[in-house]
């Protein structure tokens, strides 16, 4: 159902505009609420994965372009379409290829559930730039990684830039948020835990023991301060990357793809 907009007060249309990506999380019961996906290629990869959409936002030129694939995937829902200059004013941002969709969130699933069958997972503790996520995710992704948890801490996945930034990504691997007490339950389901920090005692990441692990949980820090004390000592490897030139360590998201691979289940 096309609907031409020529107003940014358009009922229907403050799912792209007005709401904070707080709002659309949390305004409504968990049934009813939504992320925002950019892009077509982004949008074909989460309705691959099964996401609901609930509306699009789309350039004019895109009905019949770009956006035409899309459209026919998500059947009657509205489809709000403007001029380039309206849109951008209405988002506070130009489109990525001209298309938005608002979909419904997916209903979180338990850490059990998330990890049955998983040999590798990574936990993202505190890590809260939005990049670094949707980065992250997409390493995982491409690197076997079957599972990913995240703290409460840490930047919600759905977040329109991390949707982005993972080029879909977050639709590809199981994930789920890690409640107070998780490492241990993750203990409980047979993982080690392989906290990435430097300290006195790490391990170099191509250790053969640690890569022999047939469980093991990759925990990676926040940006700033990496992880916490308590997480570090708890973990049952702390596990470093040798480094070069006297640097220091690599953005989170670097150091994520290189833990993913080395430590890949074999």
């Amino acid at each position: 159902m096309i609907v031409k907009i020529n107003s940014l007060d358009t009922p229907g249309v403050e799912v792209f505009a007005s709401l904070t990506e707080a709002q659309l999380r949390n305004r409504l019961d968990s049934a009813q609420a939504l992320f925002i996906a950019e892009s077509p290629k982004v949008i074909d990869v989460a309705l691959n994965s099964g996401h609901e959409p609930v509306a699009l936002l789309c350039e004019e030129k895109h009905i019949t372009g770009d956006a035409a694939g899309i459209i026919a995937r998500c059947g009657d829902i509205p489809v709000y379409t403007g001029s380039r200059q309206l849109l951008a004013s209405l988002t506070g941002y130009t489109l990525t290829r001209g298309v938005l969709c608002a979909m419904r969130r997916p209903v979180e699933k338990a850490v059990v559930d998330i990890c049955a069958g998983a040999r590798r997972v990574v936990v993202i503790d505190g890590v809260v730039d939005t990049t670094n996520i949707g980065a992250i995710f997409r390493s995982a992704a491409a690197l076997g990684i079957d599972a990913v948890l995240l703290t409460p801490t840490s930047c919600d996945p759905l977040n329109r830039r991390s949707v982005r930034v993972s080029m879909g990504s977050v639709f590809l691997v199981p994930w789920t948020w890690l409640p107070a007490g998780g490492y241990n339950e993750l203990r409980r389901l047979g993982f080690k835990t392989a906290a990435m920090a430097l300290s006195d005692n790490s391990v170099s990441i191509d250790d053969p023991v640690l890569m022999a692990e047939p469980r093991l949980a990759i925990v990676m820090g926040t940006e700033g301060d990496g992880l916490p004390k308590d997480v570090i000592a708890g973990s049952d490897y702390v596990v470093k990357i040798p480094m070069s030139h006297c640097v220091d360590s690599l953005n989170v998201a670097a150091a994520s793809a290189v833990a993913f691979w080395q430590l890949r289940a074999r």
